[in-house]
């Protein structure tokens, strides 16, 4: 799925989008997604000037993103959802991400039930794991009148 498939599948856009290509979806229980991380992004600017870091919860929020395209994508009525992330648990952050690198997001379905689901994220840069968390997240109608 190329960027305009996933912008067909969830509502962010730039600058918050950081979901850049999927390679692999098994509806219902698996995606691999990438981001690429460039040092046009606007958070290098003060994270941290001269040491360019990309931020941990935005590395978490990039796997959430792409929980999101696995969780609506062959979802009938995708239009009127919103996927919210709703918690983190086992949250451990490996090695700095820095502008060149490519981000693999790797997330498995481990529970989903109809409104909720837990889903186990690793996030790698060239095979060694840079972020892994167990991410919980809530599917919610959209306010029509947005």
């Amino acid at each position: 799925m190329d960027i305009n498939g996933i912008l067909k599948s969830i509502p962010h856009r730039y600058p918050f989008l950081l979901v850049d290509r999927v390679v692999e979806l098994e509806a219902k229980r698996r995606i691999v997604a990438f981001k690429n991380v460039t040092f046009n992004e606007q958070f290098f600017q003060g994270h941290f000037p001269g040491t360019p870091v990309m931020p941990g919860v935005l590395i978490v929020e990039a796997l959430a993103q792409a929980g999101a395209v696995l969780l609506l994508h062959d979802m009938p009525d995708r239009e009127s959802k919103l996927v919210y992330f709703t918690g983190i648990d086992r949250a451990r952050f490996r090695r700095a991400v820095v502008p060149g690198d490519q981000l693999r997001l790797t997330l498995e379905v481990l529970k989903l039930r109809t409104k909720v689901c837990k889903m186990h994220g690793i996030a790698e840069v060239q095979g060694a794991v840079a972020a892994e968390a167990d991410i919980f997240c809530a599917l919610v109608d959209r306010d029509p009148a947005h």
